[in-house]
C-alpha cells in the first residue's frame, strides 16, 4: 500500500496548493462528483459544482489570500485498495498572516481511487476546542 499512499498524500498536497493559489477550480477537481464537503461549522455542500462555487466565493472573498498550514503526519488507513479514509491536523492563515490558534482543525477525508486517479469522495473539518472552556 506504500504507493497507494503516496498517491493519497500526493492529493492532499494538491489541494493545499489549489487553496494556496486561490484556485477553485483546481481545488473542486480534486473531489468526486458528488462529494459531500462538511464545513468547520456544519453545512455540507453536496458536489463538485457547489464546492467549485462556494470556493470561489471564498477565495475571492472573505478568504483571499488565506494559505493553509499542516499539522503533522496525516493518519492514512486503507478500508480497500480503493478507499481511503485519511484522518489530519490542520489550520489556516488569513491573508499575510501567520497560522492564527483558534483555526485548527481536524479534517477527515474519504479518498476513492476512479480510473483516473484518487479523489476525495467526503470531507469534513472539524474545530479542535477544548469543551472545558466552554463551561
Amino acid at each position: 500500500m506504500t504507493e497507494s499512499r503516496t498517491e493519497v498524500l500526493a492529493v492532499l498536497s494538491r489541494l493545499a496548493d489549489a487553496w494556496n493559489e486561490g484556485d477553485a477550480a483546481a481545488y473542486a477537481r480534486l473531489f468526486t462528483e458528488d462529494a459531500d464537503y462538511v464545513t468547520f461549522f456544519g453545512m455540507n455542500m453536496p458536489g463538485r459544482a457547489v464546492i467549485e462555487s462556494a470556493h470561489r466565493a471564498l477565495f475571492e472573498g472573505p478568504l483571499k489570500g488565506s494559505k493553509l498550514a499542516g499539522g503533522g503526519e496525516p493518519k492514512v488507513r486503507f478500508i480497500r485498495p480503493d478507499v481511503a479514509i485519511v484522518v489530519a491536523g490542520g489550520g489556516s492563515s488569513l491573508a499575510g498572516g501567520k497560522p492564527e490558534p483558534g483555526r485548527e482543525s481536524t479534517l477527515t477525508y474519504v479518498l476513492v481511487k476512479e480510473s483516473d486517479g484518487w479523489r476525495v469522495a467526503s470531507f469534513q473539518n472539524t474545530r479542535v476546542s477544548d469543551p472545558a472552556a466552554r463551561v
